[in-house]
């Protein structure tokens, strides 16, 4: 899928599907988009600071914000403030709901807001956009992870992940994917470039995983590539592989082309990724 050149994003909508935003994060955000993109608006949905147990407010709270959020016609983009666990409660529900504005927009987070990316790539709404979010504020160097995404929205291609080429590409978490694959919500990803990134996973974990997704998807896409995998947890004895060598190994046994590794992750090195094939920014 090609996408037509997006003109510069203004007015940017930011909610959070999964868990909630602190106000200091929000407010961060504001203050360095100001310095650096004044030309941007950026609203927080009130419901990003809201908390029902693990959750930023209720289902029904959550997507409403996200509806309103995307149909809004004076908004051009929104931005998930945040993942953690808890968009694919929402997905189904917030593609079926998007109006005219809601499908024509920009909408960007990664982690467990790969859900709904998935989601709205399966039903050829919006444009998908793996990409940093607000929340990424407060990890070291996360500035820089902000910035990266402000630009994007602003219209500058610059920090779009180097590999991206002539197929179209997805770039989800995971642990994440591995929850879409059979799914209702997992978009059909024949001949596409698939780039993955993991988190806080045992090896053996991401092993598993790996099985799991290569399993669904020998056969179909175009290769993978892998992202940063951060933060493994020590086990009570050594794996014997590492992400890269787990990678390799069940790409070869699945049959599915191992292309290298991506910049994308829970880091501040993570790189934009729109879904499908995008067209340079349009001139402001």
């Amino acid at each position: 899928m090609t996408r037509a050149p997006r003109r510069p994003c203004r007015r940017i909508a930011v909610c959070a599907p999964a868990t909630p935003l602190r106000h200091d994060q929000a407010a961060a955000t504001m203050a360095l988009a100001a310095e650096h993109y004044p030309g941007i608006e950026l609203a927080f949905h009130s419901q990003c600071f809201e908390s029902a147990g693990h959750f930023a407010g209720p289902d029904a709270r959550r997507l409403a914000a996200f509806l309103e959020c995307a149909n809004d016609p004076a908004f051009d983009a929104v931005w998930f403030a945040k993942g953690g666990y808890g968009s694919n409660r929402i997905a189904a529900a917030a593609v079926a709901g998007l109006d005219e504005a809601g499908r024509a927009k920009p909408y960007m987070g990664y982690s467990d807001c790969g859900t709904l990316l998935a989601a709205l790539y399966r039903a050829g709404a919006g444009r998908p956009v793996h990409g940093p979010m607000p929340t990424d504020i407060s990890r070291p160097g996360g500035d820089e992870a902000v910035l990266r995404a402000l630009g994007w929205l602003a219209g500058d291609d610059g920090g779009l992940e180097p590999a991206l080429g002539t197929r179209p590409a997805v770039a989800f978490n995971l642990y994440t994917l591995a929850m879409l694959v059979g799914t209702s919500l997992m978009p059909d990803l024949a001949g596409h470039e698939v780039l993955v990134e993991e988190i806080g996973e045992y090896d053996y974990a991401v092993d598993r995983l790996f099985f799991h997704v290569t399993e669904h998807l020998k056969g179909v896409i175009a290769g993978i590539r892998l992202g940063d995998v951060g933060q493994v947890p020590a086990n009570d004895r050594p794996f014997g592989a590492g992400a890269e060598d787990i990678a390799r190994d069940w790409c070869a046994r699945s049959g599915i082309p191992y292309l290298g590794r991506a910049l994308i992750g829970h880091y501040p090195a993570n790189r934009i990724v729109p879904f499908g094939l995008e067209a340079p920014a349009a001139p402001a």
